[in-house]
């Protein structure tokens, strides 16, 4: 079961379009590997939990010391993960910066393609987190479109009426409607950028996120103990049948 989560998560972060999971995906080829990672290290936890399985029923003991190490393995992995993560934190920031204000700078509604998959993520990111920009809305000034207007235009999904618009992507027009556009007079822009957003988010859900890693990696501790244990027991009771001479 633990390793179909993985899996899932794994093939989830790769089909994912429509979160901040995909402007990173399709940004960051980081990602990507690490899904591919999480698919391989799932497909392998299931595999492991089988043989497991068949090896504590059938008492095999080879089974279920390949069990053992292949889970301590594991969770070996998952921790120097956690640590480079940690250790690694303000590096990765500075990436996903580069990347969020690349995507600002180049935006454009009109592009087709995996270019526009990435923009409608982001449009889903500024309106799910009620967010503008990376550190706030001026960041929008830097969009080479946006620079040559003569009026106050930002993306749609700046608005804090951006969910009661059916256009969710694209520019708006604050000022006048002009060629189409969208006016909201009195419709400011979310004044909180998205990096405050996604901080606030991982702050609020910490625990659950912490709890869950805890649960996955005492889980395989507790399978790591009862598979030697059983183990031992298996070896105790071939020698047990040997006849004495």
């Amino acid at each position: 079961i633990l390793g179909a989560v993985i899996l899932g998560f794994g093939i989830w972060i790769l089909a994912d379009k429509t979160s901040f999971i995909a402007v990173l995906q399709m940004s960051s080829p980081s990602l990507k590997t690490g899904a591919h990672i999480l698919i391989g290290v799932g497909a392998l936890t299931m595999l492991m939990g089988f043989l497991g399985c068949l090896g504590a029923v059938n008492e095999i003991r080879c089974l279920l010391g390949l069990y053992f190490t292949c889970l301590m393995l594991i969770l070996l992995a998952q921790v120097a993960a956690a640590l480079v993560i940690y250790f690694q934190k303000e590096t990765l920031k500075v990436e996903l910066s580069n990347i969020v204000q690349d995507l600002i700078k180049n935006y454009d509604p009109l592009k087709e393609g995996e270019r526009r998959n990435l923009q409608e993520a982001w449009d889903y990111v500024q309106t799910q987190i009620a967010c503008c920009g990376w550190t706030g809305a001026e960041d929008w000034t830097t969009n080479e479109i946006l620079t040559n207007k003569s009026y106050t235009e930002y993306p749609c999904s700046c608005s804090n009426r951006s969910k009661d618009l059916e256009k969710g992507s694209g520019f708006c027009n604050l000022d006048d409607p002009v060629n189409g556009t969208v006016a909201f007079p009195n419709w400011p822009v979310h004044e909180q950028g998205c990096m405050d957003g996604v901080e606030e988010w991982l702050k609020d859900n910490l625990g659950v996120i912490l709890g869950v890693c805890t649960g996955v990696a005492v889980i395989e501790l507790l399978g790591m103990i009862l598979s030697i244990s059983l183990c031992k027991n298996i070896h105790s009771e071939d020698y047990t049948k040997v006849p004495k001479s």
